[in-house]
């Protein structure tokens, strides 16, 4: 008989060194894919690297709220806004694009031969209203000390070093004496006593102010004029029925919705916050109605 062959196998490990290390490595190698796995699940990928718009602050800018309620005590003292909130309110709808010759914020040239004028020039040109601009950035409700603190917020990131006024105290009320005389008989208190008034109520319920024919036109000059009166930055220039035609055509109430939420380079209620939605609507009727 013919002997029988037994092939060995070799293997690849040979000594206990390289056992040790094929050990460390079965555990080594799975653990670090798994760490890499949960890294790259957790934080995700930076997709607005490539693409501002998807940026976690764009994103949350898009899912503001259009707007907010607000309670307010109609007999609380006015609490005047910052800077920051005026310039966001009213003033960035010119001011942060540069439009109407208005210095863009940030842009030192720009706001270099202002800054010289001083925060006082500045603020009282600012409430007369200069050039293009109307007074006090055609919101009448703003305060000196709130256009002050608007200018020098702006003017702070474009160069200067203003100081924001501070709220003046009002003063203090004089009390004055109260003296009673005393009534010399029965009769004479019944001939001169008076009857007695209704008592007011606590608070006085806000009633909407309606739109009469002439709210339109003031909204208008106050707020929309800075851009409709010379169809700057695509708005459709007042009066100017080419234009608005094909944006009659697409209904009032689209116009009107345009107008509150904002549409291409002009904000929500034309960079006025403090407009209602009736104010918003009245401008775009008058607007409308000079168009037809």
């Amino acid at each position: 008989m013919s002997d029988v062959q037994i092939e060995e196998h070799s293997s690849p490990i040979k000594t206990p060194k390289q056992l040790i290390v094929v050990v460390l490595l079965a555990f080594l190698v799975p653990i670090t894919l798994i760490v890499m796995l949960s890294q790259l699940v957790t934080t995700g990928i930076d997709a607005g690297k490539d693409n501002p718009a998807l940026t976690e602050s764009a994103i949350a800018q898009r899912l503001k709220p259009v707007g907010k309620v607000e309670v307010i005590d109609p007999n609380a003292p006015k609490v005047e806004k910052s800077g920051k909130e005026v310039v966001e309110a009213v003033c960035g709808a010119c001011h942060t694009a540069g439009l109407l010759g208005a210095p863009k914020i940030g842009d030192k040239a720009l706001w270099a031969p202002h800054v010289k004028m001083g925060l006082e020039h500045l603020t009282q040109n600012a409430i007369k209203g200069v050039k293009q601009m109307p007074p006090r950035g055609g919101n009448p409700d703003l305060s000196d000390v709130e256009i002050g603190r608007a200018i020098a917020y702006m003017a702070n990131q474009s160069g200067a070093n203003f100081k924001e006024p501070e709220a003046k105290a009002a003063p203090a009320a004089k009390a004055e004496p109260v003296t009673a005389a005393a009534p010399t008989s029965a009769a004479a208190t019944q001939t001169t006593a008076a009857p007695a008034a209704p008592a007011a109520p606590a608070a006085a319920v806000a009633t909407p102010d309606k739109a009469g024919p002439n709210k339109g036109k003031a909204i208008y000059e106050s707020t929309c004029v800075v851009c409709h009166g010379a169809g700057i930055a695509g708005a459709p220039k007042a009066g100017d029925k080419a234009a608005w035609a094909p944006r009659l055509k697409t209904g009032i109430d689209t116009l009107y919705a345009s107008a509150l939420k904002g549409k291409g380079a002009m904000p929500p209620k034309g960079g006025n916050q403090t407009l209602g939605d009736a104010d918003v609507k009245a401008a775009v009727d008058y607007l409308a109605g000079m168009a037809k």
